[in-house]
């Protein structure tokens, strides 16, 4: 299937258009458009152009597809030990992906359901988990963690509707950065009766909002940005309410939980785009070369705030750097995920131990910079940064994140953080993979898996640097 075929179904499902009203209005017919959507009929220019029009969106976008992260998601799936006697390769996953996206999603789907049922019954067996129903049997889970991951995904983390009621929002506070925080309890207080207070910081609530008393909670403990943000996501539920929801009835999520997951995160999409407007931030963040700190500095956001913010400047008529961004525990747990540089970041475990995000950790506070090759010989130019975070007095519990933030290397130069570095040299980039199952390096001193498509050559009189580098 070509990637257009696939961006075109993407893009027409999203918009609520029917192949027949889509047809129609390129003036061909619905079983040709449906020839086009399966892969199986090359798309002329002239109607390229007429599906950019039809469609709204620029060609950048129909070019872009989702086909490559599918690709990779089946074959981090197909690295599971489940597949080993099938001897699937790389080039059976694209194959497959070519003819059929659609299937390779199901195929996903279907396994994530099986590592669900799998973790179920294993809490099972150990006595830990008290969810079997009263006939005795395993409720069915969805993971909505997963969807709302995969659902923002597919969206390329850009919400229009959002990035419009946020614009509004801001007119009718109509206030500075430096004033937001009364301002925003003002427009609350104004426009939806809602009284905010500080409860004592001793108390474990964050943000907590009374429906009933009208009376929105926000930690005096939590750092400035952190209230800011807070009382932006509430001003979020209740003045982008029709859009939220609008956006979760689309997203075709399955449960309460996911759909309450995708609020939470919509939500946040609103707070960023209220407190660091589109345009402005744009244009500042160009201006200032994705200088993170200044950024945070200039709209009295955290750096994790600012790196998200660069994941959503997908608008057709004004786009920032591609960016892919994601966030890891000390444990190696991925927390979160977005890419739009093309690069892969894994679905299920860890990420790759020669990754910056991870030694970045041995330097707290410090950004740390990489060249990051990837097997298919794409590289990325990666900065990381690792932070503590904790919220309340002494004896609060510690956290500890780092983020990872990347651009293809051609995008490089458009960076601060680029600077004095040869981009040229790629001698210089650090051969990496997606994770170690289905990384193909054989020269890897830290695997801690052998890679799924080769065998073990166990010699017990030899012992290399790794014991997972002698594969055949």
């Amino acid at each position: 299937m070509s990637v257009v075929g696939g961006s075109v179904r993407r893009l027409r499902r999203r918009k609520g258009v029917s192949q027949a009203k889509l047809a129609q209005q390129l003036d061909i017919s619905p079983s040709y458009l449906n020839l086009i959507e399966s892969g199986k009929r090359n798309i002329t220019v002239p109607l390229l152009f007429k599906l950019s029009q039809s469609l709204d969106v620029g060609l950048e976008e129909l070019a872009a597809g989702d086909d490559g992260q599918v690709a990779a998601d089946l074959i981090e799936v197909f690295s599971d030990d489940l597949f080993k006697d099938h001897d699937l390769t790389t080039s059976d996953v694209r194959d497959l992906v070519g003819a059929s996206p659609s299937t390779g999603r199901a195929v996903i789907a279907l396994y994530d359901a099986y590592r669900r049922s799998r973790h179920d019954l294993a809490s099972v067996v150990d006595g830990d988990y008290d969810g079997v129903d009263s006939q005795g049997a395993l409720p069915v889970t969805h993971q909505p963690t997963e969807q709302v991951s995969d659902f923002i995904q597919a969206e390329r983390n850009h919400f229009p509707t959002l990035e419009d009621a946020a614009e509004r929002v801001a007119a009718d506070i109509g206030v500075g950065s430096t004033e937001r925080i009364q301002g925003f309890v003002a427009f609350l207080s104004n426009a939806f009766g809602v009284r905010v207070t500080a409860p004592p910081a001793d108390q474990e609530v964050a943000r907590r909002f009374d429906s009933t008393a009208q009376v929105l909670e926000v930690s005096e403990s939590l750092p400035t940005a952190s209230r800011r943000f807070q009382m932006a996501h509430q001003i979020g539920l209740l003045a982008a309410k029709s859009e939220i929801d609008a956006i979760v009835d689309r997203a075709d999520l399955s449960g309460q939980e996911a759909r309450s997951l995708a609020r939470i995160a919509l939500a946040n999409y609103f707070a960023a785009s209220l407190i660091m407007p589109y345009t402005p931030f744009l244009e500042d963040a160009v201006r200032l070369r994705y200088d993170i700190d200044l950024l945070g500095a200039r709209y009295g956001c955290s750096f994790e705030q600012v790196c998200h913010r660069f994941t959503t400047l997908r608008r057709e008529s004004a786009t920032g750097v591609p960016f892919h961004m994601l966030r890891t525990d000390i444990a190696g747990n991925i927390s979160k995920r977005l890419s739009l540089s093309g690069i892969h970041i894994p679905r299920h475990g860890a990420a790759c131990p020669r990754w910056n995000i991870y030694s970045a950790f041995l330097r707290p506070g410090a950004i740390n910079t990489q060249l990051s090759k990837m097997p298919d010989g794409r590289v990325y130019f990666c900065i990381a940064r690792a932070y503590e975070k904790s919220v309340g007095g002494y004896h609060a519990q510690h956290t500890y994140y780092s983020i990872g933030l990347g651009c293809e290397v051609s995008h490089a130069r458009d960076l601060v953080y680029a600077d004095g570095i040869e981009l040229d040299d790629l001698r210089r980039s650090v051969p990496i993979g997606a994770s170690c199952r289905i990384c193909e390096r054989l020269d890897c001193r830290q695997r801690a898996f052998p890679p799924v498509s080769r065998r073990l050559r166990i010699d017990e009189n030899r012992r290399g640097h790794s014991a997972y580098v002698n594969a055949e």
